[in-house]
C-alpha cells in the first residue's frame, strides 16, 4: 500500500500531473469530435508515449479514456450525434433537453454523473486489481495458453454479429501475430525478405490501422450531415435535491458499468443501455423517459464513465482486456515493456500506483475542464467533417512515422487500415482482431512450453485443473453464443413469416 509520502513524491516530482491533465484534455476533445470514439481517441496518442516514461505514458492514455467517455456526450446532447459508442444512450434524452432549452442542465447532469462514475471505477479498480493478480501465481504455461484461448473466446461471443466471423477475425489477429523471428526456433516466418517484419508487426501498428485508419477510410465515404450545434450553451450543475434525485440511476449505472467492465467485450455502449433500461424500470418517473429526463442521462453516463476504469481490472490482473479502449491502453505497457499481471505490481509498483493517482487527478479535474472547454469542442463540433478527418490523419501518420522514423511503418499502418475498412464492409467486428494480435504469441508460445514440458503430449492440459477450467468456459461462452445467434435468427424468421 502506497503511503501517504510515496503519493506526495508521485505528485510533485514526477509529470503524473500534467499527464493527467494533458490526456484529460485531448480525450474530452477527442471524445467530442463525432466518429472518433474513445478507442480510437486513444490509439492517435498512443504513438507519442513511445518516448514517455512509463508512469507518464500510461497516465496519458488512461486520463485519455476518462476524458473521452464525458466528451461524447457533448455532441450527444447538442446535435444528437454521440461522440462515441457509449455515449449513443445519452441521445435519447440528453437531446429532447436540449430540445426543451435545458442544454445546460443535461450537460451538467452528464458531468457530474461521469465524476460520480468515474470514482466509483477507480475505487473498484484499486480495491479488486492486485488481489485478482494474485491468482494468475498459480499459473503454469498450460494455464496461460487455455486463459489466452478463453479471452478470445470471450471476445468473439460477445462481439455482437456472427460468432463465424468474430472467430474469423481473432484467427486472421492471431496469424498476423506470427509474423517475424520463432519465439522459440529463431527461424524467420512470413517475413517476404524484408528487414523490416523481422520484428513482428507491433500491436501499436494493428491498433493505429484497424481502429483510427479504418474509422478514417469509413467516414470519408459518408455523409457530412452538418449539424450545428447552438452557440453559448453553459453548463449547469444539479441543484442538491437534484443529486439525491439522481443517486438511484447513478447507482444502477455504477453497478453495472461494474459488471460490464469486468466481462471482457462488454464496454460502455452495452452498460450504458443496459443501465438505461434498469434505470427506466426502477424510476418514480418512467414517463419522462425518451421525453427529456435527467434520470436518463444520469444512468448511461455513471455506467460508461464506471466501465473506463472498472474494464481495467481484467486488464492489469490478467492481459486481458475488457473493451477496444482498454486493449489500446494494453498496447501502451507492451511498448514500455510492462507485463499485465502478478509481476506488473511486485516489479513495477510506482506505474501502478501512477495509474492510480493520475487517473484520481483526471476524474477530479473533469469539472474545471469541462467548465473552460466546452466553447472549444462547440467549435470544432460546428468544423465541417472533411476538414477535421484531414486534420486527424495528419496526426496519424504523423504519430506513425515518429515511432521508429520508417517509412514502412506508415505503409504497413495504412495496409492494415485498409484491411481494417474490408472488414468493416464486411461486418467483421475489430476487437478479435486486435486480441489476435495482442494474445497470439502469448497462446503460441505457451502452447509450445507445454508441449516440450509432456513430450509432446497433450494430456498435460487436461492434468492442470485451472487450464480444464479455462478451456471449459471457453467453450461454454462460444456454445450460449451459437445458441443465441440461431435463437435470434429464428426470432427474425417467425417476424417476417
Amino acid at each position: 500500500m502506497a503511503t501517504a509520502s510515496q503519493i506526495f513524491t508521485m505528485l510533485f516530482a514526477t509529470p503524473v500531473i500534467p499527464a493527467a491533465l494533458v490526456g484529460l484534455v485531448w480525450g474530452v476533445i477527442g471524445g467530442a469530435l463525432p466518429g472518433l470514439s474513445a478507442s480510437v481517441t486513444m490509439a492517435l496518442i498512443l504513438p507519442f508515449t513511445y518516448a514517455l516514461d512509463p508512469v507518464s505514458a500510461i497516465v496519458l492514455l488512461a486520463s485519455v479514456y476518462i476524458g473521452a467517455e464525458y466528451g461524447g456526450s457533448i455532441p450527444a446532447i447538442l446535435i444528437r450525434t454521440p461522440g462515441t459508442n457509449s455515449a449513443a444512450a445519452t441521445v435519447i434524452d440528453g437531446y429532447e433537453l436540449k430540445r426543451q432549452g435545458r442544454a445546460g442542465e443535461a450537460l451538467g447532469v452528464s458531468l457530474w454523473s461521469g465524476v460520480v462514475g468515474s470514482l466509483f471505477g477507480l475505487f473498484t479498480l484499486i480495491a479488486f486489481t492486485e488481489p485478482f493478480s494474485r491468482l494468475a501465481l498459480a499459473f503454469t504455461p498450460m494455464s496461460y495458453c487455455a486463459l489466452g484461448v478463453l479471452g478470445l473466446s470471450i471476445i468473439a461471443s460477445l462481439s455482437g454479429g456472427s460468432l463465424l466471423k468474430s472467430l474469423a477475425a481473432g484467427l486472421v489477429g492471431m496469424m498476423v501475430a506470427t509474423v517475424g523471428i520463432d519465439p522459440l526456433s529463431g527461424v524467420n516466418r512470413f517475413t517476404f525478405d524484408l528487414p523490416d517484419l523481422l520484428g513482428g508487426v507491433k500491436p501499436i501498428m494493428a491498433m493505429i490501422g484497424l481502429f483510427a485508419v479504418s474509422e478514417l477510410m469509413r467516414q470519408s465515404g459518408g455523409v457530412d450531415l452538418g449539424a450545428q450545434a447552438a452557440a453559448g450553451v453553459r453548463i449547469v450543475f444539479p441543484s442538491w435535491p437534484m443529486m439525491k434525485r439522481l443517486f438511484k440511476p447513478q447507482g444502477i449505472g455504477c453497478g453495472v458499468g461494474l459488471m460490464e467492465g469486468l466481462l471482457p467485450g462488454g464496454g460502455g455502449s452495452v452498460a450504458a443501455f443496459f443501465s438505461y433500461n434498469e434505470a427506466k424500470r426502477w424510476s418514480k418517473h418512467p414517463e419522462e423517459f425518451g421525453k427529456g429526463s435527467v434520470e436518463g442521462v444520469a444512468a448511461p453516463e455513471a455506467a460508461n464513465n464506471t466501465v473506463a476504469s472498472s474494464s481495467l481490472i481484467p486488464l492489469l490482473s490478467f492481459g486481458i482486456p475488457g473493451s477496444n479502449s482498454a486493449a489500446v491502453l494494453l498496447g501502451g505497457l507492451l511498448i514500455h515493456g510492462l507485463i499485465p499481471g502478478p509481476r506488473l505490481f511486485e516489479q513495477n509498483a510506482d506505474v501502478v500506483m501512477g495509474l492510480y493517482v493520475g487517473s484520481f487527478i483526471a476524474i477530479l479535474a473533469q469539472i474545471p475542464v469541462g467548465l473552460m472547454i466546452l466553447p472549444a469542442c462547440m467549435w470544432m463540433v460546428n468544423r465541417p467533417r472533411p476538414v477535421l478527418a484531414a486534420f486527424v490523419f495528419l496526426l496519424v501518420m504523423s504519430g506513425v512515422y515518429s515511432l521508429n522514423g520508417a517509412f514502412f511503418d506508415v505503409a504497413l499502418v495504412m495496409g492494415i487500415g485498409f484491411l481494417g475498412w474490408l472488414m468493416a464492409k464486411g461486418g467483421y467486428p475489430f476487437l478479435p482482431a486486435v486480441l489476435g494480435v495482442v494474445l497470439g504469441p502469448m497462446v503460441e508460445s505457451n502452447y509450445r512450453r507445454s508441449l516440450l514440458l509432456s513430450g509432446g503430449e497433450h494430456d498435460i492440459f487436461l492434468e492442470d485443473a485451472i487450464a480444464v477450467g479455462f478451456f471449459v468456459a471457453a467453450f461454454f461462452f462460444l456454445a450460449y453464443s451459437l445458441w443465441r445467434e440461431r435463437m435470434d435468427a429464428r426470432a427474425a424468421n417467425l417476424k417476417e413469416a
